[in-house]
């Protein structure tokens, strides 16, 4: 199986670029990073939760 080169890459880059254009690419790309940031910060809010009762639990 070949692997995809750097010229392959910028070409789709480039056709991406054209189709959406670069504001609604900002856009997405900043929805994309706060959506993962938030799942991140509930996940972490989720592991804290579950280690609070865990300790709870281990205390009676």
């Amino acid at each position: 199986m070949m692997g995809i080169s750097i010229w392959q890459l910028l070409i789709i880059l480039l056709i991406v670029v054209m189709l959406f254009g670069t504001k609604r690419l900002r856009g997405l790309g900043s929805d994309l990073g706060g959506a993962i940031s938030g799942f991140r910060k509930s996940m972490n809010d989720g592991d804290s939760a579950g280690q609070a009762e865990s300790m709870k639990q281990e205390l009676k």
